[in-house]
């Protein structure tokens, strides 16, 4: 009988003793979920702010390069890993970048408000006592904006430092008085532009544009000929048919090898094709199916403010096709004997109706676009998306 007692008293403290480790099993769960909400949102974020920011860089004059080295060096970390993953270079920091945009926007807000009631104002009464009282209104509003966004960004630039204005000066307070807040500030940004490496995309891209150039500009000029010498076009048209195949694949080598050599080396192209096939022809029909949607933009032309638009379908379309191309590269890296004569050719066999239709959309380009000729040479498939002399 008194075991019996004891068993019943000694029930309740064990019950108690086990709620707080399940209470915390469930608090850790839920603060996992949101912790993986928040972090898929972010990049998400960072996905589409870095799709728009290399847009519009494609759509700059000489800032093009970075585009174009981007897009390089993305191939060549997929064929590094032989992880697509791997391509998507500076997403969370493309995050940050689109935070503070989009941050910087909402917070001048109220400025703008202000100056749309300070225009009324003036057109309600030019010179008078009003609009001068609410141009000074302006002026402060726009400088309360302006401090709150150098606050955010001070700070750290992240979502909560935009949403909580009071957190701030309370923040810069604290940090005047520990001293080294200008220090700290500059070698954070110093750091954050410096890991975004412009100086290596710049060089990267432009080296592969002129090594592209230097194989695409004499079958296009033959093409171009071909309009009074027939038989020359026809040439050309064949020389670059056989181009093609090679082109996508030698950038990769390029930006693998970081050697300008690199880029001309067709025999290493041909000995890698025998070990993957099959990875080359497709991720070569995606690329070149990808590139032609974006030549029916270029049928008229696009004022230089949207060209950042045209730009936009040509990140979307041949982003995952450059992705593609690295992870062939991979794959023949990981044989070292070539795949049988059977792969070999029924891999031509899907790659020569692709060239010849892409060729085809090529000469055919030079009559309807508005850039004519020029599009003979601006091959986006392997360039730049706007044409860098339009600029």
């Amino acid at each position: 009988m008194i075991d019996t007692v004891l068993v019943e008293i000694e029930e309740p403290s064990a019950t108690l003793a086990q709620d707080p480790p399940r209470r915390r099993w469930i608090w850790r769960l839920l603060v996992a979920a949101v912790r993986g909400i928040l972090s898929a949102a972010e990049w998400l974020l960072g996905a589409v702010s870095l799709t728009v920011g290399l847009a519009m860089l494609a759509a700059a004059p000489i800032l093009q390069f970075l585009s174009l080295g981007y897009f390089l060096e993305m191939a060549a970390r997929v064929a590094r890993t032989g992880r697509p993953r791997d391509g998507l270079i500076g997403v969370r920091r493309s995050a940050r970048i689109g935070t503070v945009a989009a941050g910087a926007w909402l917070s001048l807000t109220p400025a703008w408000m202000v100056a749309s009631y300070a225009h009324s104002a003036e057109l309600i009464d030019p010179g008078g006592g009003g609009p001068r009282l609410w141009r000074i209104g302006l002026v402060v509003v726009l400088a309360l904006c302006l401090g709150h966004i150098a606050g955010a960004c001070a700070r750290g630039g992240r979502a909560w430092h935009f949403l909580l204005p009071f957190g701030g000066p309370i923040w810069l307070r604290r940090r005047i008085r520990e001293g080294g807040l200008y220090r700290d500030s500059r070698d954070a940004l110093w750091e954050f532009v410096s890991a975004l490496r412009f100086p290596y995309y710049f060089r990267l891209g432009l080296v592969g544009f002129v090594g592209t150039l230097i194989w695409i500009a004499p079958s296009a000029l033959l093409i171009h000929a071909g309009g009074r010498f027939p038989p020359v076009g026809f040439l050309g048209a064949i020389m670059l048919a056989v181009i093609v195949p090679f082109l996508p694949f030698l950038q990769v080598r390029y930006a693998v090898e970081g050697r300008i050599s690199a880029l001309f080396s067709r025999r290493a192209i041909r000995e890698r094709y025998r070990r993957a096939p099959w990875a080359f022809a497709f991720s070569l029909m995606v690329l070149l199916i990808a590139s032609i949607p974006l030549y029916l933009l270029k049928i008229e032309l696009i004022p230089r403010e949207a060209a950042w638009l045209e730009s936009l379908v040509f990140v979307i379309f041949l982003a995952p096709a450059r992705l593609l191309t690295g992870w062939a590269y991979a794959r023949s890296g990981r044989r070292d004997t070539p795949r049988h004569w059977s792969f070999l050719v029924l891999g031509r066999l899907a790659i020569i109706p692709v060239a010849v239709l892409y060729v085809l959309v090529v000469f055919l380009t030079q009559y309807t676009s508005w850039y004519g000729v020029v599009n003979l040479i601006d091959q986006h498939a392997f360039m730049l998306p706007v044409p860098f002399w339009r600029m």
